[in-house]
């Protein structure tokens, strides 16, 4: 029998790379020991609070602009049933189903760190639902990211209490009905856990985690793809040469100038600048001035790879700090810490990290974008592309269009992707009878962000196909020991496209092959060929 890799969930150490492995089935999830005793520790407590009759804010008051409501006894069990039902009030296309599968699983996470005062019920049922592939139906709108994600979290608590829909076996179906085939009870909430397992971030991390996945690759393969375009239009070395980045010292910008040199290592494609001047001189001709046919510096696109792509890999880092944190953090309120016998109102539900840093990401992948499509520009115009054919044609103009159709795909994705780079962060309305004052919108950034890496790779995706057409023509003997290590894995999957077949199918078939595979999630195979 063999059994799956497993993340152990402890509430500290939870990654992007687990979130991802949980989501998509690759890994079950276990439950720390130490952790599951911090959680004992944290029940008891609150249990002690309330028999001493202390009043704790949605365990025994109601919730929100409500918070002065005071619950008897024999109803805060009911409250909590109560609290789910009414906020599972989302609409819109549901969040894929491996998305909401990591979605438990961080909210697990955070529960388990031990500051919510669940009962251990709670977290062995939520691990069972993960490790059984449970997936909860999650509409995707209608979070305001503030009291963190509650409509979400209500929609992904809906099965513990035996409502709602899931996915199992990628089958949308009623959670009664997979409860009955399963064999499982749905869990009775008792007091405080409504208001935990609802009350957080847990959405938005969820697809910011996602999102971040993607735009990793983004990244890799858009540090690829200048290289390959250095290479195709015989560009200038000294535009990565590590003393020019050394001077202006940002961090991503001299990593992505040291990745694409080390990618065109050995290449025999490369211009040197001590070879310009020669050549340069080599066509003077009489008079004051004139013309010559040697580029003395590349386009922007070529020559700004690492300039423009420091800023997206600083932003990148940014995220996955931030990510990695809220995935780790306790998010709830009230919070409770045995240990100094305290129990905290207050906001740690609040989503603006996770909002500012998908709004940057967005901004990310919308620069990336730019650099992309103006490169498969030079690749098609015949006026600047330096002599390769014209749309990148094999056979005859006019009669065979070439890229010339697909282009239309990263010009309008690229300016789809600069629409959703505008923050949604900073657009902050007051709502909950004005208890809500100040509110994130993290959620919303998240799928922002998680549609423009989508969008993105489509964008890459032609990117790629043209810098193989392109190859077809020239330099693809000389390339660099990266370049040419990388063109051979991709060149056995790639045909010119000579219009014989349909390009949405060559797209489709590449896309896949380069996000759903593991050939870019890392550059050093690459780097160190």
């Amino acid at each position: 029998m063999i059994t799956a890799p497993t993340a152990l969930l402890n509430g500290n150490t939870l990654s992007i790379a687990d979130i991802v492995a949980i989501g998509i089935g690759d890994k079950k999830v276990t439950l720390c020991e130490t952790a599951l005793q911090a959680c004992v520790a944290s029940r008891t407590f609150l249990e002690e609070e309330i028999t001493a009759r202390k009043i704790i804010y949605g365990v025994n008051t109601s919730f929100g602009p409500m918070c002065n409501q005071i619950i008897e006894d024999n109803q805060i069990e009911a409250l909590q049933a109560n609290l789910i039902r009414s906020h599972a009030a989302g609409l819109g296309d549901p969040l894929k189903p491996y998305i909401a599968l990591a979605v438990v699983a961080i909210r697990l996470n955070t529960l388990a760190k031990g500051y919510s005062g669940v009962r251990l019920e709670l977290l062995t049922f939520m691990r069972d639902m993960i490790n059984h592939g449970i997936a909860p139906y999650i509409p995707e709108c209608g979070s305001v990211g503030a009291s963190g994600d509650l409509i979400h979290l209500s929609h992904m608590a809906l099965p513990i209490i035996g409502e709602g829909n899931v996915y199992y076996k990628n089958q949308l179906r009623t959670t009664a009905d997979v409860f009955h085939e399963l064999g499982i009870t749905p869990l009775k909430l008792s007091y405080k856990e409504g208001i935990a397992l609802i009350n957080g971030t847990s959405a938005m991390t969820a697809l910011a985690a996602f999102a971040l996945f993607g735009a990793r690759k983004l990244f890799n393969l858009a540090c690829v793809t200048g290289a390959f375009s250095l290479e195709i239009f015989g560009g200038i070395d000294d535009a990565f040469d590590a003393d020019l980045h050394f001077v202006k010292p940002h961090d991503g910008q001299q990593a992505v100038a040291a990745v694409i040199r080390s990618l065109y290592t050995g290449s025999g494609n490369i211009t040197l600048r001590e070879d310009v001047h020669s050549r340069v001189r080599e066509q003077q001709k009489d008079g004051v001035v004139y013309e010559t046919s040697i580029n003395v510096q590349d386009v922007y696109s070529v020559r700004c790879t690492p300039q423009v792509l420091s800023p997206v890999a600083e932003a990148l880092d940014y995220a996955e700090r931030v990510i990695t944190i809220e995935a780790n953090s306790s998010n709830d309120n009230p919070i409770i810490i045995p240990a100094k016998r305290k129990i905290i109102h207050g906001g740690n539900f609040h989503g603006q990290n996770i909002g500012f840093a998908m709004d940057s990401l967005a901004i990310a992948i919308a620069t990336l974008c730019n650099l992309s499509e103006r490169r498969i520009n030079k690749y098609l115009d015949k006026k600047i592309n330096e002599g390769l054919p014209e749309h990148l044609i094999p056979g005859t103009v006019g009669l065979t269009m070439g890229f010339m159709g697909a282009q239309y795909l990263a010009t309008s994705t690229t300016a789809e992707n600069r629409q959703l780079a505008g923050p949604v962060s900073v657009h902050s309305i007051s709502c909950n009878a004005s208890n809500q004052d100040v509110v994130s919108m993290g959620t919303i950034a998240a799928r922002k962000a998680f549609k423009s890496v989508s969008n993105a790779k489509h964008i890459l995706t032609l990117e790629v196909l043209a810098v193989l057409q392109a190859l077809s023509f020239r330099n693809a003997e000389g390339l660099g020991r990266g370049t040419g290590k990388i063109y051979s894995l991709l060149n056995a999957e790639f045909h010119v496209y000579d219009n014989t077949r349909i390009f949405h199918d060559d797209l489709t078939r590449f896309r896949k092959l380069l996000f759903s595979s593991q050939l870019f999630d890392s550059l050093e195979p690459y780097t160190n060929a």
